[in-house]
This record gives C-alpha cells, structure tokens and sequence, in this order.
C-alpha cells in the first residue's frame, strides 16, 4: 500500500466513524497513523493528521509500531 492510500484510507475511517473500540481495531488505526506521520516526517512530506488516541493503549502500542514501520518504508524509498 503506498502512502497516499494509507492517508486516504486513515482520514475516510476517521472522518465516517468506522472506527470501533474493538481492540484490533484501535490498534489497526493507531498503527495507520504511525505509518503516514513516520513516512511523511523521514522523507520531509508534510505535517499529518491523526486521531491522536494515545489514551487507548492499543492504539498507542499500534501508533509507535507504524511510526518505525513508515520510517524505514521512507528510507527503502529514497
């Protein structure tokens, strides 16, 4: 999936509510979030948007694994 698909598919589920409390679900989307802000803060892109649900443990622990996953994904693009 490339970049601009994980932020459309991030912004859609944040913005229609699709997003439960089910915790694969919250660790799905903070994962989603990590990715786009790490991808776009390595390669310079741009400042991204992000549900911001560090409260919610599951999509904390989901954030920091995308945000290393979407780093390294800029750095094999480059």
């Amino acid at each position: 999936m490339d970049r601009k698909q994980i932020i459309t598919y991030s912004l859609i589920c944040a913005l229609s509510g699709c997003i439960g409390d089910d915790s694969d679900e919250r660790l799905d989307a903070g994962y989603s979030d990590g990715y786009a802000v790490g991808y776009n803060t390595e390669c310079e892109i741009r400042t991204t948007l992000i549900e911001g649900d560090f409260e919610n443990a599951d999509y904390s622990r989901g954030y920091y694994a995308g945000l290393a996953d979407g780093a390294a994904a800029c750095r094999r693009d480059k």
